[in-house]
């Protein structure tokens, strides 16, 4: 009952999602350019074997019946072009730490086995729908050494390359102030454009979230002049 109740409140999450990104995207068609989302480093931790299950829900693991540990977050978004046309059928992957600190990494993970959350996914992917929306329920990232600032690690793909790499981070989180990574080589317009605020969903009855995060790029690689190195990240 448990599995049929979330399923049934994922899609009533989406159903919502979707209306409201109708209105984004036909503003979208009149829009100035907008602001380049910024690539931020992979980092060390991008799994290297990927689990069997790698879908959109990073709480449940195939049909596990026990959910990950941590603050339950739905993560929503756009994938638009820097003209507000939305980019549909590119591959988003998202990655990050449990809520013990542990990366789904075997350079991570070796010398923790005990300590890591053994139901949580630590990573997925979604496929860009018509009006470029994307949706993943994960948790609410949490700091670990050497990162105070707690984030969501993002890859987009799209015609067989890489067109961003970059990283979330929790708006707000004095984290972000002393952190090397949030730091380095952007400015302050820029850190802010890769902020998300991590809001309480209304009569939640277990403390869910809501994040959402709007990923601009430029030129797609399916188009002639995408300009190559233009938000991909090495």
């Amino acid at each position: 009952m448990r599995r049929d109740h979330d399923a049934s409140s994922r899609r009533a999450f989406l159903g919502a999602f979707a209306a409201g990104a109708t209105f984004f995207t036909t503003r979208g068609l009149f829009a100035e350019q907008l602001a380049l989302t910024p690539s931020r480093t992979e980092g060390p931790f991008y799994p290297d074997r990927l689990p069997l299950d790698t879908d959109n829900d990073l709480i449940i693991i195939n049909d596990g019946i026990t959910p990950a540990v941590g603050e339950i977050t739905h993560l929503t978004g756009r994938l638009l072009s820097e003209t507000g046309t939305p980019i549909r059928n590119a591959t988003i992957e998202i990655w990050q730490c449990d809520a013990n600190q542990v990366y789904l990494h075997t350079g991570d993970s070796d010398g923790k086995r005990d300590q890591q959350d053994k139901n949580f996914q630590g990573f997925g992917r979604f496929t860009t729908g018509s009006t470029g929306e994307y949706y993943f329920r994960t948790i609410k990232p949490v700091p670990y050494p050497g990162r105070p600032a707690p984030h969501i690690h993002i890859k987009v793909k799209k015609g067989g390359r890489e067109i961003l790499t970059t990283q979330l981070n929790i708006a707000g989180h004095p984290g972000n102030d002393v952190d090397g990574v949030v730091l380095e080589g952007i400015g302050v317009f820029d850190r802010e454009l890769l902020m998300a605020e991590f809001k309480p969903i209304k009569n939640s009855k277990i403390g869910e979230l809501t994040a959402h995060f709007e990923m601009i790029l430029g030129r797609t690689p399916d188009e002639s002049t995408f300009k190559p190195g233009s938000t991909t990240s090495r």
